[in-house]
C-alpha cells in the first residue's frame, strides 16, 4: 500500500518538476502546446494501433487461434491512451513506449516469456458429415 501511495504522490510531482523544467526552457505556452499537441497525436496513433489490433484479433479468431497477444496489445494500447491524455512529458514517455509496435512486441514478449504461457494448439481434426433420413416405406 505504501508503494502504490509513493506512486500517487511521486508521479505528479515528478510531472510538475518537468513541466517547470519544460517551462523554463520553452516558455510556458510552447509547454502547454506541446503537451496538447502529444495528447493529440498519441490519441490518433492509439485508435489507428488499436484497429490494426482489432484486425488482427479477428484474423487469428478465423484462424481459430487464440489472439492472446492482441488481448495483451489492446490492452497496453488502453494504457497507453490513458496515460497521453493524462498532461505530463513523463506519462506522456511512457504512454509513448507503450504505443508504438517494435517497444509494444518487446514489452509483451518479456511477459510472456515470466508468465510461461503456451498456447495449446488444437490437434482436434473437424470431419464434416451429412445426416440422411431414410424414410419407412410402412409410413408412406
Amino acid at each position: 500500500m505504501n508503494s502504490f501511495l509513493l506512486l500517487i504522490i511521486g508521479i505528479p510531482a515528478a510531472e510538475i518538476l518537468l513541466m517547470i523544467k519544460v517551462g523554463q526552457k520553452f516558455g510556458a505556452l510552447n509547454t502547454v502546446f506541446l503537451i496538447f499537441l502529444t495528447a493529440v497525436i498519441g490519441v490518433y496513433y492509439a485508435r489507428v494501433e488499436g484497429l490494426n489490433t482489432i484486425r488482427s484479433g479477428f484474423l487469428n479468431l478465423y484462424q481459430n487461434k487464440t489472439p492472446v497477444y492482441e488481448i495483451i496489445s489492446g490492452a497496453s494500447i488502453a494504457i497507453a491512451a490513458i496515460l497521453l491524455m493524462i498532461p505530463g512529458f513523463l506519462t506522456d514517455t511512457v504512454g509513448f513506449i507503450l504505443l508504438f509496435k517494435p517497444t509494444r512486441n518487446l514489452l509483451i514478449n518479456r511477459f510472456l516469456k515470466n508468465k510461461k504461457y503456451k498456447e495449446k494448439s488444437s490437434t482436434s481434426e473437424v470431419l464434416e458429415g451429412e445426416i440422411l433420413e431414410e424414410k419407412n416405406k410402412k409410413d408412406d
